[in-house]
């Protein structure tokens, strides 16, 4: 039995440890044969890797008061405690008992460090790190391959390349690959190539994690040339890739849209036997949606038997970005029965599916699983929400969602001014550009672009102008684009000075035919013919074959009634094989999406629809409504025009849309792919005061808000 008289502290007798479960297992002779103060030190760690291995919080406690009652805490004891705190994630107790030992390991240094890093307490990582030195411990190579990371992930520039000269005075930066590969990170994460390469290249034996690390810093510079320059010389030293290194430059190749290369890896991939990792497919599946192969991009989903949120999220974003909305929505289900929780970037992929469908209700429905996953206040998804509800003309929803907001951002606040803009709430744009400035955010391109919008939807010709002469004068870190100057030659094209809008025009160095197309739209709305004609000449210029441009003259022409030049625009036209897009219009109703083109009556309630639309004509014309027939661009008799704008699309899906609801405080929600006509949104404001109700209409251009007689737009648009 150890005694006193062996300088080993008295242990206590059995009884006392009967009430720890890991303890109670041992044999009493266990505990009383220890002779020596090292075979007391077994007993006391073989207790503790019990505890280990059960993650019992409790009982490492109860061991912990046992072992400070009898003064056993030493060097040995105190640092396998501490690990046992680590192992049961009791960082406050482990850090306590750390601070309170009069000697640490470097092992329990590098835990703690390691631990800090890896639940995001960078900065408790980093202080911790600069007390090793002034009390004694030197780091090593696992101390610097982890504080690099802190580092990088903080920004700390400076520290790091301190950091980095102390790991080169140790003689670990070119002697230890773990090192090396952790200092390529940390450089690539900054920016800087060039120090990263230098690192990489003073590394005696080079490793896949030192090359995987430069691909994937090339790839965060968007610099994805470095990148497969990178590759290439690792496969040509003969270094294997693993699954990261698949990942990284299959993510190259979608960057780049570079499908030959991305091919190439992928058989490379396969040949190497890590087609079915996780990592390779979910990159893999990507780099085919970024090259727009949707078909090829699935199969690879499909092959996979368990794939995980970033898989699923992968292909949803991919499908978003390709146009497939409704595909996207599907695979968002799918994923939801298969019982994995979404992330902010899937929940924000499928709003922009919502977003680019105007499916309202759907959207109000990922909204509430937003909700349900506490991701409401995230960044992220709050600007798509804010974005889906503008766009789909759900203004007063944007805004509620803009007010939970915990911290609003440059994103959050672009969408909400991008809002205001589409639905014509011009003033409210402004006093939230405003803010930003008491905000402390710099606007940036899609800033003004947004703020600009609004003007010209609202008409604040004069508001519009300042803003963007500022831009042009004070602000520039903005780079004003194309489409910059589209939205001020619309402005001032649409107000009337259309000698100002072409002077502007003119004043771009790098002319673009949507410019000019622009300005050919604002004359259309005018009557202007003679400068019209100037814009056509100076569109097809520069591109020959532009149909948009064709078919504005060709309306232009017909507007003005003359025929004869309608005629040998439409020949030269087919002459060319372009064609013109079919106005259609649809409806959202009961879930289903009815469509319809002009004077198509194909639809299985076309009877409904032809007495609903009759009984309106009817009773709007009582109210004043006069047809227009300035709006038919095809050259029949008064009576014929009248009776064509009947059946425009827009008239024939809000006709159904009254037809199958009768609830007068639900708003009705019609969509155009074309700017709508006149006629029919004189017609539109009749109806809203005939029926009660409001009508939603979003044409290609922005929203209009019909009620009692009136529209958002004042009629300026």
């Amino acid at each position: 039995m150890v005694t006193a008289h062996d300088n080993v502290p008295r242990l206590c007798p059995l009884f006392h440890l009967k009430s720890f479960t890991c303890i109670a297992q041992l044999s009493s002779e266990t505990l009383f044969n220890c002779t020596s103060l090292a075979e007391a030190s077994q007993f006391y760690s073989s207790l503790i890797q019990r505890c280990i291995e059960k993650k019992s919080f409790t009982d490492a406690t109860v061991i912990h008061t046992h072992i400070l009652k009898f003064g056993f805490l030493h060097l040995n004891i105190g640092n396998k405690l501490t690990d046992a705190y680590f192992k049961c994630s009791c960082i406050v107790d482990a850090r306590k008992l750390f601070d309170e030992l009069p000697n640490r390991f470097i092992v329990t240094w590098n835990s703690m460090i390691s631990y800090y890093i890896n639940h995001r307490r960078s900065k408790e990582a980093i202080l911790l790190y600069t007390r090793m030195v002034p009390e004694g411990v030197l780091p090593d190579e696992f101390t610097f391959s982890s504080v690099f990371k802190a580092f990088s992930e903080l920004g700390l520039v400076n520290q790091g390349q301190q950091a980095h000269g102390l790991s080169v005075v140790l003689g670990l930066e070119v002697s230890n690959v773990f090192v090396g590969s952790a200092l390529v990170d940390m450089y690539a994460k900054f920016g800087k190539m060039k120090d990263a390469r230098l690192v990489s290249n003073r590394v005696m034996d080079k490793d896949v994690v030192l090359f995987t690390a430069l691909i994937v810093g090339y790839n965060q510079q968007g610099d994805g040339g470095g990148a497969l320059e990178v590759f290439g010389n690792m496969i040509n030293q003969g270094i294997k890739a693993n699954e990261y290194t698949f990942a990284s430059i299959l993510i190259t190749c979608g960057n780049l849209e570079d499908l030959s290369v991305g091919k190439l890896v992928h058989g490379l991939a396969i040949k190497s036997g890590f087609e079915s990792a996780v990592a390779s497919q979910t990159s893999l599946l990507t780099m085919y949606a970024r090259c727009g192969l949707i078909i090829d991009s699935l199969n690879v989903f499909n092959k996979i038997l368990h794939p995980n949120q970033v898989t699923w999220t992968s292909l949803i974003v991919g499908l978003v970005q390709n146009d497939k909305a409704e595909l996207a929505l599907s695979k968002f289900r799918e994923m939801i029965r298969s019982s994995l929780s979404p992330n902010s970037f899937t929940l924000s992929s499928v709003i922009q599916a919502c977003s680019s469908l105007a499916m309202l209700e759907s959207g109000k429905q990922i909204h509430t699983i937003v909700m349900k996953f506490g991701l409401d206040t995230d960044g992220y998804a709050g600007a798509a929400l804010i974005d889906m509800y503008g766009k789909c003309g759900s203004t007063e929803m944007a805004r509620s969602v803009f007010g939970t907001l915990i911290q609003v951002n440059v994103v959050s606040m672009n969408s909400m001014i991008y809002g205001y803009a589409q639905n014509g709430f011009g003033y409210e744009a402004l006093k939230l550009f405003k803010k930003m400035k008491d905000l402390e955010l710099e606007p940036n391109g899609v800033t003004i672009l947004s703020v600009l919008l609004a003007c010209k939807n609202a008409g604040l010709v004069d508001e519009g102008c300042q803003i963007f002469d500022s831009i042009r004068n004070n602000y520039k870190s903005i780079e004003l684009t194309r489409d910059h100057y589209a939205c001020m030659v619309d402005l001032l094209g649409r107000c009337g000075r259309l000698e100002e809008a072409e002077m502007l025009i003119k004043q771009v160095s790098n002319q673009d035919v949507v410019l000019w197309r622009t300005l050919l739209s604002a004359c259309k709305i005018h009557g202007e013919v003679e400068m019209a004609e100037r814009a056509v000449n100076e569109a097809l210029d520069i591109t020959p074959g532009d149909e948009g441009t064709h078919i504005l003259m060709s309306n232009l022409y017909a507007s003005t009634g003359n025929w004869s030049q309608v005629i040998e625009m439409k020949s030269s036209m087919r002459e060319m094989k372009l064609k013109k897009n079919p106005a259609m219009s649809w409806v959202d109703v009961n879930t289903e999406v009815h469509t319809f083109t002009a004077g198509d009556w194909s639809h299985p309630r076309s009877r409904e629809i032809l007495e609903t639309l009759e009984n309106l004509m009817e009773k709007v014309k009582k109210l004043g409504y006069v047809p227009d027939a300035r709006f038919v661009l095809q050259d029949f008799d008064e009576e014929n025009k009248k009776r064509s704008l009947y059946c425009h699309s827009e008239k024939l899906a809000l006709a159904f849309a009254l037809w199958m609801t009768s609830d007068k405080t639900t708003s009705i929600r019609i969509f155009k792919n074309l700017r709508v006509c006149g006629d029919c949104h004189s017609w539109i404001k009749f109806v809203s005061k005939v029926v009660g109700r409001e009508i939603v209409a979003r044409d290609a251009k922005r929203f209009h808000h019909f009620k009692e007689g009136c529209c958002s737009c004042g009629d300026y648009w």
